[in-house]
């Protein structure tokens, strides 16, 4: 029995859900979100909640059927409130700037790396060392933060690079000279 699928999603004042067939429309305050579900499930709006159901008790149905509801819960949350993911940059001149829309990272490469914002997705710069990537699309925000960590992935003896706010690196202890 899936206990995530089961659970009703409340809709927020100011938030619009539309369902067409399989194709489901959620329409907030900071944008617009549309996804396709699969044929197998059903999704309904009733007295301001969203229910999602399954037709049977297979293993298939009953995976997709908390996924659908996670993901119709994503986007629910993503119109009303953005999400965000935050990134820290450690080492000695490593830095990003916004220019426009874009990051212009300095990594110890030979030449600056310029990181284009896809559209729906905003960067914010509080200071050199630090960036925050919000949007509405929770897979989009989380997939672009990732791209930008893989510019510079954290170095475990030194603990440099780019890394999640959040994140934990566990440092190795370097080469000891011989005795």
């Amino acid at each position: 029995m899936s206990r995530i699928g089961n659970s009703p999603i409340t809709i927020p004042e100011g938030v619009e859900v539309k369902v067409e067939g399989s194709h489901v429309t959620v329409k907030g305050p900071k944008g617009t979100l549309e996804k396709d579900v699969h044929p197998k499930i059903t999704v309904s709006v009733e007295e301001g909640k969203i229910h999602v159901k399954r037709p049977d008790d297979e293993t298939d149905s009953k995976s997709l059927h908390g996924l659908t509801r996670s993901l119709l819960n994503n986007m629910v949350i993503g119109v009303k409130d953005e999400f965000k993911k935050e990134l820290e940059i450690n080492g000695v001149g490593y830095r990003v700037q916004k220019q426009g829309n874009d990051l212009n990272l300095t990594l110890g490469y030979s030449h600056p790396v310029i990181y284009k914002a896809p559209q729906g997705i905003s960067f914010d710069v509080p200071n050199p060392n630090s960036i925050i990537v919000k949007g509405i699309d929770k897979e989009l925000v989380g997939q672009i933060a990732a791209e930008i960590r893989t510019k510079r992935l954290p170095e475990v003896y030194r603990g440099k690079g780019i890394k999640y706010v959040d994140e934990v690196i566990r440092r190795k202890e370097g080469k000891t000279g011989k005795k």
